[in-house]
């Protein structure tokens, strides 16, 4: 701005302070534009604002503002803005019209009008937006432990219906809300989850909520069949392919119960597994009729720990032997076979569920939704497995589609069964509650303080849910929202609008699905601005998929994981997934947080003193 005043005050002959109270009343003039523009809207959406619930109409005119203003590309105000010292306008979702006033008045002060201007109010508003915000996420997700900013909300594995152990040590390092996926398991798993949730938290003398997710429509591949029951036990090799560890099997009577790491469950008889002693040698012939000798390192009740530096394959049936004492392997599991595609290949999909053959030519495999097929374009769009394989419909058929493959990974990408499946061109006439999800929702209201509704791609999807809510006497169940496809992220302001008459709402950003649909290049903005829209809503937000994953899953995080971890700092609780090594997945996040509480307040970085640079 000050190159283009130079340059007006050079051509028209005025003097410099004057051509710059001309420029700053043009600012002016924008801002004052802007105010005009959001109150237009507001008086718009009325309807829609008195529908609100009164706790969140305060929320819900701000939402409106915010979404007209980011209707305007301000990037040239800003940076005239920002030139003269006054407020970029980044900042604003707290308050949008407070913060839009201050802007406004500091250009007036610096034309040389006097004022008087009520600065106190201004701050006051926008503190203001702050509080609700607050306020509302502790209503639904419950008080901020004590030195951190955003809550930690941990999925819990199947087991923890039997082991209330975990889910105290859960609570221990520092989950704040437990979340129960009601895509597994039964009303009776639910319910001892939540049962010693509770217990959990009450020992910890902290409130923990729980959180029910429901699964929405499944849109996922179907079966193939399966390949042959057989087992393979392998030795870890170096680069030279000489064994530095031996294969490991777990030959034990409880194949379901808990294995040994690294080691693979082979089924036996129970008595035989109680005559066996460290030291004894198992041999057998394999399949391949390689003779093969394990030596017993360890013994359980259920089971033994036998290893060899050989590769074995074992099948149902097959003859092991202590020298006279003899049992045979019992029912394996069959080998998950998939189907192999590359970029060019076709894929038919097809209504029929029949299980797929993994030779045929070209590949073919069910889809669970029906609906697809009357809603599907050709040149629509089609992903798998989150994306790993990206297609375009060739042709569409009442019973059929022919998918052309138009990129994998090199070398191609395996498809499995169950996998899922994504149109983000394709607008799909299925509600976002399915039968499954109305049968829980007795459970949900009964046990839970919040319910997550997935795929939410419309109102009318929140308004179904509302109803159905309502009916089973769950007012008092704060209703989550999960972001995860392109039309919800499309329609989130109107989603919002119409979630926010129900007394307790949040969002979830579900990013796995959500990237899948939008593509890799958007995920850098996206959330982020799911996050400014809720913030100008006041409605908290759940930071989810993949947290910590490597850490959870393996034990070790990566260092891109760790700095997405302290993005979650921005939301109001971050959601880390089941895994093996989950407890320090917790710890690991409670450290980030809490030191990200230092710099980072939303959207917003303190500049807290560094002491690494001072003497």
């Amino acid at each position: 701005m000050r190159d283009q005043t130079r340059d007006r005050a050079n051509r028209g002959g005025l003097p410099p302070s004057l051509a710059c109270v001309q420029d700053v009343s043009a600012l002016a003039e924008q801002i004052e534009a802007l105010l005009v523009d959001i109150d237009r809207a507001e008086r718009d959406a009325a309807v829609a604002i008195a529908a609100c619930h009164p706790g969140n109409r305060s929320g819900a005119i701000n939402l409106i503002h915010y979404a007209e203003l980011r209707s305007h590309d301000l990037r040239d105000l800003q940076g005239d803005l920002m030139d003269i010292g006054v407020s970029s306008l980044a900042t604003t979702e707290a308050n949008v019209r407070a913060k839009l006033y201050a802007a406004r008045a500091a250009l007036r002060a610096l034309g040389g009008d006097p004022g008087p201007w009520d600065l106190q109010a201004v701050d006051d508003a926008i503190d203001q937006g702050d509080d609700l915000l607050f306020a509302h996420a502790e209503a639904l997700l419950g008080p901020l432990p004590t030195g951190r900013s955003t809550r930690i909300m941990v999925t819990l594995p199947s087991e923890a219906a039997d082991d209330p152990d975990l889910v105290r040590a859960l609570v221990e390092r520092g989950m704040d809300l437990a979340r129960i996926n009601c895509a597994h398991d039964d009303p009776g798993s639910w319910a001892a989850m939540a049962r010693h949730v509770r217990e959990a938290s009450a020992d910890a003398g902290r409130p923990v909520r729980v959180y029910m997710d429901l699964a929405g429509p499944k849109l996922r591949t179907g079966p193939i069949e399966p390949g042959p029951s057989v087992v393979r036990v392998r030795p870890v090799r170096d680069r030279l392919g000489r064994p530095v560890d031996p294969g490991r099997m777990w030959l034990t009577s409880a194949p379901d119960g808990q294995v040994p790491d690294g080691a693979v469950a082979v089924p036996v008889d129970a008595d035989w597994v109680q005559r066996r002693a460290h030291g004894d040698v198992v041999t057998f012939t394999n399949t391949r009729d390689r003779a093969r000798e394990y030596e017993v390192l360890e013994v359980a009740t259920h089971g033994v720990l036998a290893a060899c530096p050989r590769t074995s394959y074992l099948v149902p049936g097959m003859q092991l032997s202590v020298g006279d004492d003899h049992t045979s392997v019992g029912e394996l599991p069959p080998v998950e076979q998939r189907l192999r595609l590359m970029t060019g290949d076709l894929l038919v999909l097809t209504r029929d569920l029949a299980p797929a053959s993994p030779t045929a030519v070209p590949a073919r495999i069910g889809c669970t939704l029906p609906e697809v097929f009357e809603a599907v374009r050709a040149g629509h769009r089609i992903l798998f497995d989150d994306g790993e394989i990206e297609g375009v419909i060739d042709s569409a058929a009442p019973d059929q589609l022919v998918v052309r493959v138009v990129r994998t990974a090199p070398g191609g990408k395996r498809l499995g069964a169950e996998k899922g499946i994504n149109l983000p061109d394709t607008d799909l006439p299925v509600q976002a509650l399915t039968d499954a999800d109305v049968a829980a929702l007795p459970s949900v209201v009964r046990h839970a303080d919040a319910v997550g509704l997935s795929f939410v791609r419309g109102p009318a999807d929140v308004a179904h849910m509302r109803t159905l809510l309502a009916a089973h006497g769950g007012r008092d169940v704060g209703l989550v929202l999960k972001i995860e496809t392109k039309q919800g992220f499309a329609e989130l302001p109107e989603i919002l609008l119409d979630a926010m008459a129900w007394p307790r709402v949040g969002v979830m950003i579900a990013r796995g699905d959500l990237m899948t649909e939008i593509g890799w290049e958007r995920m850098s903005e996206v959330p982020h601005q799911i996050l400014s829209l809720c913030e100008a809503a006041h409605v908290p937000v759940i930071w989810a998929t993949q947290v910590l994953e490597s850490l959870a899953k393996r034990g070790l995080p990566s260092r891109a994981e760790i700095l997405d971890a302290a993005e979650g700092e921005r939301a109001e609780c971050v959601m880390l997934n089941k895994g093996p090594h989950i407890l320090e997945a917790v710890e690991t996040l409670d450290g980030v947080l809490r030191r990200m509480r230092r710099v980072q307040r939303k959207s917003r970085s303190l500049l807290r003193r560094i002491t690494s640079w001072s003497d």
